[in-house]
């Protein structure tokens, strides 16, 4: 009961984490077709702005500063380059996403050095919130599926509730009409990979200091976002929300099980032996094959369900 209560509130949190992380690259690509290879960037300077923030002014306000300032980045990004490369096809705007986050990551190891940061959790938010025989649950993550939350509310009283919502959805399908009703359609379309990098900044004040805030990090979430992304269904918000609580509390469990899949099939009835096809594989530890289970899903819905778990698109 104390492992099953912890890792599932463990993977819940994880999976909200990976939520905020891919609902910007969802908005983007849902909005504007084009799949970010830089987003994961956003979040490690998310996670830089708010340590240097932090140290300035504390942690509540670079909880605003750090994902505005990303924002502005994201924008300025998608007018002065993206849009340049926009009319070219997919192609160039993969290209020169990818150019941005090797650009990003030399830029941040010039400014914060090639190790971690002390970036720590404020004062007040550590701690535990409550224990079950013994094992901790900490206040710090309890405090990130709260922020995971109010941005999933937020974001969808943005989009279904709100005049802005309505135009921005209305410039994906019908441009020209938008433009006719006086809406300027690129200063929309800025403003939404502006704002889906602020979600992947503002993932990265909350994650950075919950994990570790260093040059790497960008690379050690950049493709299971695209794992999420994929698994829920390109651009669909709803689908990234069931993939990331999915993965999350699947790769949580898998981590603590230090059974072998072998044992578990022996427990079932099945016999296998050591001339069984695959038989090294049975005898590997579940927790050793956690990091895999995410793409090995990715590939079953490639296979079986090309469009994803909720996606209307294929790509």
């Amino acid at each position: 009961m104390e492992f099953f209560t912890i890792s599932l509130l463990n993977g819940v949190s994880y999976g909200l984490l990976l939520f905020m992380l891919s609902s910007g690259l969802t908005l983007i690509y849902s909005m504007m077709g084009v799949l970010n290879f830089s987003h994961a960037s956003f979040y490690m300077l998310g996670a830089f702005f708010a340590f240097t923030t932090a140290q300035l002014v504390g942690f509540w306000p670079a909880l605003l500063v750090a994902p505005l300032l990303v924002g502005l980045m994201g924008a300025l990004f998608e007018r002065y380059f993206l849009r340049k490369v926009h009319a070219f096809g997919h192609v160039p705007e993969l290209l020169i996403t990818f150019g941005l986050a090797f650009i990003l990551l030399e830029l941040v190891q010039l400014t914060w050095g090639r190790t971690s940061v002390d970036y720590r959790v404020p004062p007040e938010l550590d701690g535990p919130l409550f224990s079950i025989y013994g094992t901790q649950f900490p206040i710090y993550r309890a405090f990130m599926m709260l922020v995971a939350l109010l941005m999933l509310v937020s974001v969808w009283l943005l989009l279904k509730k709100t005049r802005i919502g309505l135009v921005i959805q209305a410039a994906l399908t019908h441009p020209e009409t938008v433009e006719a009703l006086g809406h300027n359609v690129p200063k929309v379309f800025m403003m939404v990979f502006g704002g889906g990098a602020a979600l992947a900044g503002l993932a990265g004040v909350i994650g950075g200091n919950a994990f570790v805030t260093e040059p790497g990090m960008a690379a050690a979430v950049g493709s299971i976002i695209f794992v999420v992304v994929v698994v829920g269904g390109l651009g669909s918000l709803g689908g990234a929300l069931v993939a990331s609580l999915l993965i999350g509390v699947v790769q949580t469990f898998a981590v603590g099980i230090n059974a072998s899949m072998l044992s578990g099939l022996t427990s079932l009835g099945f016999h296998i032996t050591p001339s069984t096809f695959g038989y090294e594989v049975m005898v590997l530890k579940v927790s050793e094959i956690a990091p895999i289970m995410p793409y090995l899903f990715m590939v079953l819905i490639l296979i079986f369900r090309p469009k994803g778990l909720m996606g209307t698109r294929e790509g």
